[in-house]
C-alpha cells in the first residue's frame, strides 16, 4: 500500500484514488462525497466507496481533494508558448501585425517545437489532457513536421490542427507536400488526431471553398476563428452554410461578433464554440457570447488561446467565463432597472465546458471528458494539503471554478499513466526543454533587434483623457479637518 509520499508506479500496476470529492461529470453529473478511482492500464476500472482492489495496487490518498475529469484545451496556439507574456498590453491589432505581417515568419521549425514542447508540460501541470494545437505558423512542411514531432514526444492527447496564416487556406491545403502530411500521419489514434484550421474572410468570391473541400476529401473537422471583430463576420458563416461545409464536427472559436441568424446557423447544424473568454474581453474580438450562446442552445468548450497574452489553464477560462457572463446580465439588468437576483450560468456549467463540454466538441465524448467506467484514465486530482485555499470544500464544481488554481493540482493522469503526482512534473523533459525555449528566445532576439523587440513588448499606450472634476479647486473641509484648526486656535500660546 503506498500514500502520496510515496514515488509513483513506473510499471504498469492498478492505481486507485481513495476518498476524494469524486466529480464525475457523467450523464446525471453524479458528486461522490467520499468516492474511489480504480485504474487499471488505460481505463477507469470502478468508481464506488471503498473498492475492493487487486494485489499490488498503488494507492493515493486523495482524502480532502477533488478527482475530476482531465480538462480540455480546445484551442491553443502552442507554437507561441516560447513567448509567453510578451504581448501581456497588445490588442488583437498589435497581435495580427507582430505575428501575421512581420515577425512570425521569424520562426524557424526548431522555434515551433520548442514552444509545442512547453506548452504540452504547461498544459499537463495545469490539469489539461487533452490539448487542440491551434497550430497556424506552419509556413513550410517542416514546420509542421516539428510541430507534430514535439506533440508525439509530449505527454498528453493532442489534435494537431494544421495551418497556416502567411499563405491562402485555398493554397496551403492543395499543397501536395502537406496533403501526404496529414494522410501519412492521420491515423485515427486516441491520442493524436488532426484538423484543419483556416479562417473565412467573407469574401463573395468564397476562395476558402477548396479548403473545405481539402478537408472534406482527407476527412479532417475544420475548426475557424469566427465572429472576430474586424476579420471575420457574419458572410463567412452565411458562405459556409449556404456551401455545405457547417457540420457537427466545426469548431467556431470566439464566436462573439455575430448576428442571430449566425448562431441560428450554428445551432443548426451541430456545431460548438470554443470560448476564449480571457482573449477575448482583452483582445476585442467581441464580448464572450456565453450568454446568446445558452439561448440558442449551442454547445460549448473552453481554450486559452496564447501565452503570448493570457493565462495557460483553464482555471482562469472558467473564472474569467463565469465572470464574463453574469457581469454582462447584471449590466443589462441595471440598463433596464432591473436587478438580477439568480445567476444563470453556474460552476457547475463551466466545469463542464472545461472537460466533457471539450471532448464533445472533438468527438472524444466516449473516449474521455467525464469519469465512468471503461473511460480512458484522464484524471486531475486537486488537492494541497499546504493551501488553506482547499479548505473547506462544500461545493466541489464552485471550489474547482472559482477556488482552485494549478499549484493545487495534485496528480495527473493520462491513458493510465501518471504524469504529475505530488504537485510535480515527473521525469527529466523541463530541463531540456527550458533550454530549447531559452534558444528560441535568443534566436528572436537577434532577428529583431533591440529596439524593434523593445518597441513590440512595449507598444506606446494612448493618452489618456483626464475629466473635468468641479470639486478640485473648492474649499472643501470636513468636519474633523474644522475641529482641527479650532482646537489649534483655542491651544495656549
Amino acid at each position: 500500500m503506498s500514500n502520496t509520499t510515496a514515488e509513483p508506479p513506473t510499471d504498469d500496476r492498478p492505481v486507485v484514488f481513495r476518498n476524494a470529492i469524486v466529480v464525475t461529470v457523467d450523464d446525471q453529473r453524479r458528486i461522490l462525497p467520499k468516492g474511489d478511482v480504480l485504474v487499471i492500464g488505460q481505463n477507469i476500472a470502478a468508481i464506488g466507496e471503498n473498492l475492493a482492489v487487486p494485489d499490488g495496487t498503488f494507492e493515493i490518498d486523495a482524502e480532502g481533494g477533488i478527482v475530476m475529469p482531465g480538462m480540455i484545451d480546445t484551442h491553443r496556439h502552442m507554437w507561441q508558448t516560447a513567448m509567453r507574456g510578451y504581448g501581456a498590453d497588445w490588442t488583437l491589432t498589435q497581435y495580427f501585425v507582430w505575428y501575421y505581417l512581420e515577425h512570425g515568419k521569424s520562426f524557424r521549425p526548431e522555434d515551433v517545437y520548442a514552444g509545442n514542447r512547453l506548452s504540452a508540460l504547461d498544459a499537463i501541470d495545469a490539469g489539461v489532457t487533452t490539448t487542440v494545437d491551434w497550430s497556424h505558423g506552419l509556413r513550410t512542411i517542416e514546420h509542421g513536421e516539428a510541430a507534430l514531432e514535439a506533440l508525439r514526444a509530449s505527454v498528453g492527447r493532442f489534435v494537431l490542427a494544421y495551418g497556416n496564416i502567411f499563405a491562402g487556406p485555398w493554397e496551403w491545403s492543395a499543397d501536395p507536400e502537406v496533403l501526404a502530411f496529414l494522410k501519412k500521419n492521420n491515423t485515427g489514434s486516441d491520442d493524436l488526431r488532426f484538423q484543419l484550421a483556416f479562417d473565412v474572410t467573407g469574401d463573395p468570391a468564397f476562395p476558402e471553398r477548396a479548403a473545405f473541400e481539402a478537408a472534406r476529401e482527407l476527412g479532417l473537422p475544420v475548426t475557424t476563428h469566427a465572429g472576430v471583430w474586424g476579420a471575420t463576420n457574419d458572410d463567412g458563416i452565411r458562405l459556409m452554410h449556404e456551401n455545405g461545409f457547417m457540420t457537427p464536427e466545426t469548431v467556431y472559436v470566439h464566436a462573439a461578433t455575430l448576428s442571430n441568424d449566425s448562431y441560428q446557423r450554428i445551432a443548426a447544424t451541430g456545431g460548438s464554440v470554443s470560448l476564449s473568454t480571457e482573449s477575448e474581453l482583452s483582445c476585442g474580438q467581441g464580448y464572450p457570447p456565453s450568454w446568446i450562446l445558452r439561448q440558442h442552445g449551442i454547445p460549448v468548450s473552453l481554450s486559452v488561446d496564447t501565452s503570448v497574452w493570457f493565462s495557460s489553464d483553464l482555471f482562469s477560462a472558467m473564472r474569467s467565463t463565469l465572470g464574463a457572463d453574469r457581469g454582462w446580465e447584471h449590466m443589462r439588468a441595471h440598463e433596464k432597472g432591473d436587478t438580477v437576483t439568480h445567476s444563470h450560468l453556474r460552476a457547475e456549467h463551466v466545469v463542464d465546458w472545461a472537460t466533457r463540454g471539450g471532448a464533445e466538441s472533438l468527438g472524444m465524448q466516449n473516449l474521455v471528458g467525464s469519469l465512468e467506467v471503461g473511460k480512458r484514465a484522464d484524471i486531475v486530482l486537486i488537492k494541497n494539503d499546504a493551501s488553506p485555499t482547499m479548505l473547506p470544500i462544500l461545493n466541489p464544481s464552485g471550489h474547482i471554478a472559482l477556488q482552485a488554481g494549478r499549484g493545487d493540482v495534485h496528480t495527473v493522469m493520462v491513458d493510465g499513466t501518471i504524469a504529475k503526482f505530488d504537485g510535480r512534473l515527473l521525469g527529466d523533459e523541463l530541463a531540456s526543454v527550458k533550454r530549447q525555449v531559452e534558444s528560441t528566445v535568443e534566436y528572436l532576439q537577434g532577428e529583431l533587434g533591440e529596439p524593434s523587440w523593445q518597441r513590440g513588448m512595449n507598444p506606446d499606450a494612448p493618452a489618456a483623457e483626464m475629466l473635468d472634476n468641479p470639486y478640485t479647486y473648492t474649499e472643501y473641509k470636513d468636519s474633523s479637518t474644522h475641529q482641527a484648526e479650532s482646537d489649534r486656535a483655542d491651544a495656549p500660546v
